[in-house]
Parts: structure tokens; sequence; C-alpha cells
């Protein structure tokens, strides 16, 4: 049985989808969700479905000892970025070599990096006149946005489209491929380009 962490800092859409998703596999478990704010409401979501939740404030997050702890309390064999928005420390990294991975709402290499986030993505799609999006997958390495893509969606957009449309038709690719990404990264397949 794989235990697997979800990591949140907000509404946990994709938290309760990848929940869903494994509900009654005979081989991943979503044993804990952790957030960095108590006020995120992945939190409510996820004890609907009576999974452990934890609030790790930065300064705790940072904190190897606490956090590992959390971690081997709950048997985690593997982490999901669903997000959140603070940056991985290098601990954990080192402690889950190819073990660790970020969904970003964009194709990646572009509109990544630091400040890139939720609507400032879509923002900077639609300024940059693009006539496309996605979804990518990634390893989370040291650099933010940096780790190897594992896999990206895509979706066309028209000119007319605005942040928020750019938004919705990138959260339905989210919606659809990510939990079968988690899935199939578990079962060893890594790379899905």
């Amino acid at each position: 049985m794989k235990h697997i962490a979800i990591f949140v800092s907000g509404n946990g859409t994709n938290c309760e989808n990848i929940i869903r998703h494994f509900a009654h596999s005979a081989t991943v478990r979503v044993s804990l969700v952790v957030s960095n704010r108590a006020d995120a409401y992945a939190l409510v979501r996820a004890k609907r479905y009576d999974i452990p939740c934890a609030v790790m404030p930065k300064a705790d997050f940072n904190n190897e000892q606490k956090l590992t702890a959390l971690l081997q309390q709950h048997d985690i064999d593997f982490i999901v970025l669903a997000g959140f928005l603070l940056m991985v420390p290098h601990f954990l990294i080192a402690r889950y070599p190819r073990a660790i991975i970020n969904i970003h709402p964009a194709l990646l290499p572009k509109f990544g990096g630091r400040g890139m986030y939720g609507h400032h993505v879509h923002e900077a799609v639609k300024a940059a006149g693009e006539h496309e999006t996605g979804m990518t997958v990634h390893w989370v390495s040291d650099e933010c946005d940096g780790g190897d893509i594992i896999a990206q969606f895509h979706t066309p957009l028209s000119p007319d489209d605005t942040p928020d449309d750019i938004a919705a038709k990138e959260h339905i690719l989210e919606q659809k491929y990510f939990p079968f990404v988690i899935e199939k990264v578990l079962e060893g397949i890594e790379e899905m380009k």
C-alpha cells in the first residue's frame, strides 16, 4: 500500500478529486492532508472523507524534525502538491527523491517560477496572447517550478477568453487528468509527455 500526503494551501478541488479517485484503491491511500493555512477549505473537504489533516504554518513546515515526524507518523511514501504555495525545503526533497510531484496551471517552462500561481498565471497567459494553455505535472526540485516534467495537457484558447475563462479551461484539465497522472507515476510510469 502506498500512503500519500497531499499538501494544500487553498480551496482544495484537486485535493478532493484525488481523494475520491483513490477512495477504493487497493494499492494507494490518501493518508494525510497538510496545509500551511488553517483557513484552507481543502481541510474541510478532506475531513468529509475522514482523512487526517494537519496545519503547519511556514515555520513548522520548514522545521525538519516536525515535518518529518508528521510524515513518518502517517507512513507517507509519496507527496502530492495540489495548490500548495510554499517552497518545499531541501531536506524534504532529499528525503523523498522522485516522490514529490506538483501541478502547475500552465505549460511549463512558460509562466512558471516565483509569483506565478493561480490567477497570476492566467493573467500572464492572456497578456502574452497565447493560443493555448494547459497544465503541467512535474517532479519537485529546489528550483521553483523547475523539476523535470512528467506530463502536460493542452487546451486551445480564443482571443476573446478572459483570465477567468482561461482558468476555467485549465481547471477542467486538472480535474480530468491529475489523479490519472498520480496513479501512473505510482505504478512506475514516470514520463507521459
